[in-house]
C-alpha cells in the first residue's frame, strides 16, 4: 500500500501530501456492522481540497473525512481514487476505509486562517461522510460545529440516515449561514437497491430522513441519482420514485444519469455481466463515447423527471411540507422509448 506523498487528488494543482506512512494506524472491529472492513486511521496534513478546474462540479472546495466507502455502490465514480493508494478499486474500495481522525481540528484551524475567505464547502461529493464508519468515529459533529462557528456556508450530500443524529447541529448552522442538504435516492425499487447499493439504508429509510429534516425546518432536496439505464429508467419506475420523493416533502428533485468513469466502469461492467449479461452490449453502445451517456438520453430523462416534479408539486413554494398527491394514478398517454434518440430543448444538469 502506498502512503508516502499521497495527495487527495493528484490532478489538482498545488495539493501537498496528506500524510506519511508513520501517521497510519490500522484497525479492525469484530462487530457485525464492521466485519470484513479495515480502517486506516491517519492524521491528515490538510482537509480542505480544491476541486480541479476541469471538473463539472458546481463548487470549488470540498471536505472529505473518509476515503473508500462501505456503501459498496457498484457504480460509485470515486472508486478510482483508491488506485492512488495502490488499493483495489473493487472490493478494496468497499472494505479498506481511510479515516482522517483529525479532520474537525484541521478544518477549524483552516477556517480561522486569514487566508480563508468563507467560500462554500461541499461534503459527501466523493464518498459519503455518513457511511457506517461515521457511527464510530463521529467526525461530522466537529466538522459541522467548526463551520457553524465561522458561519461558513456548506452543503452535504448523503445516502446515510445517520445525518439525523446531527439534526440539532444542522439547525444551529442554518440559523447563521447557508446550509444545503441533499439525500441521494435514484430509485425506490428494492430489488435493484439490494444489488447495486448493498451497504446503504433502503430508499424508504432515506426518504424518511428527508421527511424528518423537512419537518424540522431543514430544507432538503433529493438528488435522483443515479438513474440507471435499462434497469431503473422505465417511466413507471421514474414515476414511482418522483412520487415518493414528493411525498417525503423534498424541496427539489434533480435527476442524474449514471456515469461510468475509469475504475467504476470496470467494476460495474463486471457486476453487469454477472447479474444482467444481456445488457452488456447495450451498455457498450450507450457509453461508447466515454463516461457519460449521450446527451439525448440524459435530456430525455431530465425532461420526464421535471414533468413529474411539476405534476407532484415539488418545488420551493412547498418546502417543508409533505405533498398532497393525486389519489388516482395519472399517466401520460404515451412515452417514447428511453433507449432511442429524440428531440428535446432542455439543458443538461
Amino acid at each position: 500500500m502506498r502512503w508516502d506523498n499521497l495527495v487527495e487528488n493528484p490532478a489538482a494543482p498545488g495539493n501537498s501530501a496528506l500524510f506519511t506512512a508513520d501517521a497510519v494506524t490500522t484497525r479492525t472491529f469484530d462487530t457485525p456492522e464492521f466485519r470484513g472492513i479495515t480502517f486506516h486511521e491517519i492524521r491528515a496534513r490538510s482537509i480542505v481540497n480544491r476541486v480541479p478546474g476541469a471538473s463539472r462540479m458546481p463548487f470549488e472546495w470540498t471536505v472529505n473525512p473518509y476515503r473508500g466507502c462501505s456503501h459498496a455502490c457498484v457504480y460509485c465514480f470515486a472508486r478510482k481514487t483508491h488506485s492512488y493508494l495502490d488499493l483495489d478499486t473493487g472490493l478494496g474500495f468497499d472494505s479498506q476505509i481511510v479515516v482522517k481522525i483529525n479532520a474537525p481540528e484541521l478544518l477549524r484551524t483552516h477556517l480561522a486562517s486569514g487566508r480563508w475567505h468563507g467560500a462554500h464547502i461541499a461534503m459527501g461529493t466523493n464518498v459519503d461522510c455518513y457511511q457506517r464508519a461515521e457511527g464510530r468515529y463521529r467526525l461530522m459533529p466537529g466538522i459541522i460545529s467548526a463551520l457553524r462557528d465561522q458561519a461558513n456556508p456548506f452543503s452535504i450530500l448523503t445516502k446515510g440516515t445517520l445525518i439525523l443524529r446531527d439534526l440539532e447541529l444542522l439547525r444551529q448552522a442554518a440559523e447563521v449561514t447557508d446550509v444545503g442538504i441533499s439525500v441521494s435516492v435514484g430509485f425506490v425499487d428494492e430489488a435493484l437497491w439490494r444489488t447495486v447499493e448493498p451497504g446503504t439504508p433502503s430508499p424508504a429509510r432515506r426518504l424518511d430522513a428527508v421527511r424528518t429534516l423537512s419537518e424540522n425546518g431543514i430544507d432538503c432536496g433529493v438528488l435522483m441519482a443515479p438513474v440507471i439505464p435499462f434497469l431503473g429508467d422505465h417511466p413507471d419506475q421514474l414515476r414511482a420514485t418522483v412520487r415518493a420523493i414528493a411525498a417525503a416533502g423534498a424541496t427539489s428533485v434533480t435527476p442524474l444519469v449514471l456515469h461510468l468513469r475509469p475504475g467504476a466502469r470496470e467494476w460495474y461492467t463486471q457486476w453487469l455481466g454477472k447479474h444482467h449479461p444481456h445488457l452488456v452490449r447495450r451498455y457498450e453502445r450507450l457509453y461508447a463515447e466515454g463516461a457519460y451517456a449521450p446527451k439525448w438520453y440524459q435530456r430525455r430523462i431530465t425532461r420526464y423527471v421535471h414533468e413529474l416534479a411539476a405534476e407532484f408539486d415539488i418545488g420551493p413554494s412547498h418546502r417543508g411540507t409533505a405533498r398532497r398527491l393525486p389519489t388516482r394514478k395519472q399517466r401520460p398517454e404515451q412515452h417514447a422509448p428511453l433507449d432511442g434518440p429524440g428531440p428535446t430543448q432542455l439543458t443538461l444538469l
